[in-house]
């Protein structure tokens, strides 16, 4: 397997030191339809793909590769281009109706997007973007047509694939679509190179979608170091949100939806609260983010749940926050619990260690990756809430494991900066680039 990070996101020994000698792109067509990277992560279909997208695009800037972001507009008042940062643009491109789409209904938006996408590059001269990165198969297709009419390289991460979301559906939830598989195939084919997030992920590339193993790069992704930190402390952190400092905590952060599996949580609360009725007065489980996907559905369903359980006494419901709230509720909670059922790395896992907060999670994905076993957090296998119980137990009445934990957790964080996994995707670029140009003069004899 072609790996250029190692797995705390280092180059790795093995990656080619002629990478090296070759030029960087200057400039990135970075591509991402369904979501924009302004969207408030934990809301609709906003989540760590648009934190990966902000905090890649901007570390890559500041090695100088300038990023343009290409994005559906959602409102008639967006501006055509936004300054995201130095060096990073965003494009919005009228694609469809502003509101009211999912992400179901996109496919057939695609030729509107492309459209857009082909306009903004007639206006610049030939060449002028060295490479294009898709981000989530929908963003391929657009980048697979950009990269053939620019003749430049093609970069894809899929963050999610069907098959391996359809292999470990939770009860209730709808497959991905037949059409959805289909064009994943057809962009693993096209593209130069593929990032994954793990080498699981990489794996899963190559059983399920017959990837070119020596395509396939592994690039962990990154926490902003500076933002996700243990910062002045749990009890600070408690005091600001107005948490109690005897409470046990465990926060459940993300898209409120049957994939992220929220109810393992609060149906783990109630086994807990069935066994020891005195935790109740001492208790309190945030749940921070808001309905996405599926979810849309039933978006009261998790209230009625937790009403139905008997736990809604102790359940804060809460709406999305910003970056900088939400480290806050990472300091401030026992444990971060992650029952997802499928995970292709599970950022943040790793944005509450860095905090100096264990996590509690599934161990699915990536997350054997972002959470060591045992040292600073703990993996549970499938979803029975009985074990994910038996570990809120243990933080009950182990106070000082939270402290323990969390310190390894912060230091196991830091391995995790944006700023290795930019150079890494750089040196995954220069090979894409190589790849494209061998390719291309085999192809013209």
């Amino acid at each position: 397997m072609s790996q250029y990070a190692g797995r705390f996101g280092r180059r790795s020994p093995s990656a080619p030191s002629r990478l090296r000698l070759h030029r960087r792109p200057r400039r990135v067509a970075m591509l991402s339809v369904h979501t924009s990277p302004l969207h408030q992560p934990g809301t609709g279909d906003a989540g760590g793909m648009n934190v990966y997208i902000v905090e890649l695009a901007q570390c890559l800037a500041e090695i100088n590769i300038e990023v343009e972001i290409f994005t559906r507009a959602t409102t008639a008042s967006l501006p055509p281009t936004v300054e995201l940062a130095p060096g990073v643009l965003v494009r919005h491109v009228d694609a469809g109706p502003y509101e009211g789409l999912a992400k179901e209904d996109l496919p057939a938006q695609l030729c509107a997007f492309t459209h857009g996408v082909m306009q903004a590059w007639a206006g610049h001269r030939p060449g002028y973007y060295d490479l294009v990165h898709s981000h989530y198969w929908l963003s391929g297709h657009v980048g697979w047509l950009a990269a053939q009419r620019w003749g430049a390289p093609l970069v894809h991460a899929m963050h999610t694939m069907a098959k391996v979301k359809n292999a470990s559906l939770a009860a209730g939830d709808s497959p991905e679509p037949a059409a959805r598989v289909i064009g994943e195939t057809q962009v693993v084919s096209a593209a130069d190179r593929l990032i994954a997030n793990t080498a699981e992920e990489a794996g899963e590339l190559v059983r399920h979608y017959d990837a070119d193993p020596d395509r396939v790069a592994v690039v962990h992704p990154g926490v902003n170091l500076d933002r996700f930190r243990p910062a002045d402390g749990r009890a600070a952190a408690r005091a600001r949100l107005g948490l109690p400092q005897d409470a046990l905590i465990p926060l459940f952060a993300g898209r409120i939806q049957p994939l992220k599996a929220p109810d393992v949580l609060l149906r783990a609360v109630a086994v807990l609260l069935d066994e020891r009725p005195e935790l109740r007065s001492r208790i309190v489980v945030p749940v921070v983010g808001g309905p996405s996907g599926s979810g849309l559905a039933k978006p009261e369903g998790l209230q009625k749940l937790a009403a139905r359980l008997g736990v809604a006494d102790v359940v804060r419901f809460r709406p999305p926050v910003g970056q900088d709230q939400l480290a806050d509720w990472f300091r401030a909670a026992s444990v971060l619990v992650m029952p997802s059922y499928s995970e292709s790395f599970g950022l943040v896992a790793i944005e509450a260690q860095a905090t100096g907060t264990p996590v509690l999670a599934a161990s699915v994905g990536g997350l054997p990756v972002a959470v060591r076993d045992g040292e600073t957090g703990f993996l549970v296998r499938g979803h029975d809430p009985a074990g994910y119980a038996r570990v809120l137990r243990e933080f009950a009445d182990r106070p000082h494991l939270t402290a323990e934990l969390g310190a390894n957790a912060a230091r196991h964080a830091r391995a995790f900066g944006w700023n290795a996994s930019a150079a890494a995707t750089a040196d995954v670029y220069t090979a894409a680039t190589q790849a494209h140009r061998r390719r291309v003069r085999s192809h013209h004899g």
